[in-house]
């Protein structure tokens, strides 16, 4: 069964300070998006499975620990490229797959239009990554996309959710768990969460 975990952490809460706030120019969102996330990958890998190996040291032989499962980090485009640099910082021989989605105006429902993923998927550890679950839509189908190429292990990790979008998530896959920094109060009507940070993929890339 998949868990829901908000990450409390003075420093993280320094950083959503300055991404929430409107004057954060692209630069400074960019920067704090992905020390934030940094951050955040001590917590989302806190459980990851490793094995013994004998190493040896300047002095003698002893025993050691690495991971003992492939790693992927997977950003939906845009906003989750964001992410991306401070999470594989902290995880370099990780893996990076992507997958690009687009919200078809009529039936507002999400449409993969991009997907490469490395061949290790099936056997690793996934991290989906996002800043933003508010429906819950991209998210979902993300998940759905990485299942049919054979992920069993995954994690979803965000800046910002919202009741709603946590509650979707849930609800269509229990078995993976959420990591966020902040669960924001709802949707409005026009589908941004509130208060939130506005539009994470425009503020990163100096689009608007």
């Amino acid at each position: 069964m998949g868990k829901l975990t908000i990450l409390n952490h003075p420093l993280i809460d320094h950083k959503m300070a300055k991404i929430r706030n409107k004057e954060t120019d692209a630069k400074t969102f960019r920067e704090n998006v992905n020390e934030l996330s940094g951050l955040m990958a001590y917590e989302i890998t806190r459980d990851l499975s490793t094995k013994e190996v004998e190493v040896e040291t300047p002095l003698m032989t002893t025993s050691a620990k690495v991971l003992s499962k492939a790693v992927v980090i997977v950003p939906i485009l845009r906003a989750g490229l964001g992410m991306v640099d401070g999470i594989h910082m902290m995880i370099p021989t990780a893996k990076i797959g992507h997958i690009g989605l687009y919200r078809d105006e009529a039936t507002l429902m999400p449409h993969s239009y991009y997907e490469k993923f490395p061949k290790e998927i099936a056997d690793a550890t996934v991290l989906l990554v996002d800043p933003m679950l508010a429906t819950g839509g991209s998210v979902l189908a993300a998940i759905d996309s990485l299942k049919r190429h054979g992920a069993k292990d995954i994690r979803y990790v965000g800046i910002v959710g919202c009741p709603e979008g946590v509650k979707a998530l849930e609800d269509a896959y229990p078995d993976v768990d959420i990591y966020l920094a902040a669960l924001d109060e709802k949707l409005n009507d026009k589908g941004y969460i509130e208060p939130g940070l506005g539009d994470c993929g425009d503020r990163l890339f100096g689009t608007k």
